[in-house]
């Protein structure tokens, strides 16, 4: 019993620490949401992109329906048995992507999504993860686990619900590209660079990669409880296969 109950704690704090990587949005957010979380925001893509289209080149409409946007976090502390690890989707976001006639010096792209509207333990078939990723929670535990998350002692996703990535630079050339992104999360930016795997068809766009995020680089102090008996890891994957037409 004493087990089960430290088990659920780090269930309902890990995810809440882990989320730190990620989230969705059923539509992209209009322009008074965004001026409500960040009054100075210029990211409304949106328009960016109708413009990008009246240049050379194509821009492409990221489609959720047969993308795939994938975080995983990991279970630590001095007890990991304990613990569990956990995936967690996006099946809904906002994104765009430009590539240019000639070269790749105006190439960009955008995604956006909600924390409020992650998914949780919700894939198809974990099992191909091996026993990792094989532990199943019942509804109660991943609604607590989401309560806790989203809640003004952690992600505060009334304050700050969106995601956003934006591109700065891309480099290399297809299908291999270096790109420098901004990752903003929880009032916080942060650049990293990532490697991507891009597939050109006549009218279709298929990006694949994966980076690591880091809660303590937003701030965020890795969840803890007991002295670390309980933890979860500093480091965050995130997996994607992003689509556009």
């Amino acid at each position: 019993m004493i087990i089960q109950k430290l088990t659920n704690v780090l269930l309902c704090a890990g995810l809440s620490a882990f989320i730190i990587g990620c989230t969705c949005s059923s539509a992209f957010p209009n322009s008074s949401q965004i001026a409500e979380e960040k009054p100075n925001s210029q990211l409304n893509f949106q328009d960016s992109y109708s413009n990008l289209g009246k240049e050379d080149g194509k821009v492409y409409v990221l489609d959720p329906k047969i993308s795939a946007i994938n975080i995983y976090v990991f279970r630590g502390g001095a007890a990991p048995s304990l613990g569990h690890n956990h995936i967690l989707s996006s099946p809904v976001f906002t994104g765009f992507a430009y590539l240019p006639d000639r070269g790749l010096s105006k190439a960009r792209f955008d995604l956006a999504f909600r924390l409020d509207q992650l998914e949780f333990e919700n894939i198809p078939d974990n099992s191909k993860l091996g026993e990792a990723f094989t532990s199943q929670l019942g509804n109660d535990e991943i609604k607590r686990t989401r309560e806790h998350m989203l809640g003004e002692d952690n992600f505060q996703a009334d304050r700050f619900p969106f995601v956003r990535i934006h591109s700065l630079h891309v480099a290399g050339e297809i299908p291999k590209l270096a790109v420098e992104i901004q990752v903003e999360l929880h009032g916080q930016q942060q650049t990293m660079t990532l490697p991507l795997n891009v597939e050109v068809l006549p009218n279709r766009l298929t990006a694949t990669g994966s980076f690591v995020l880091r809660q303590s680089d937003f701030g965020v102090k890795p969840y803890s409880v007991l002295g670390g008996f309980l933890a979860v890891q500093n480091e965050v994957v995130i997996e994607f296969t992003l689509v556009g037409f």
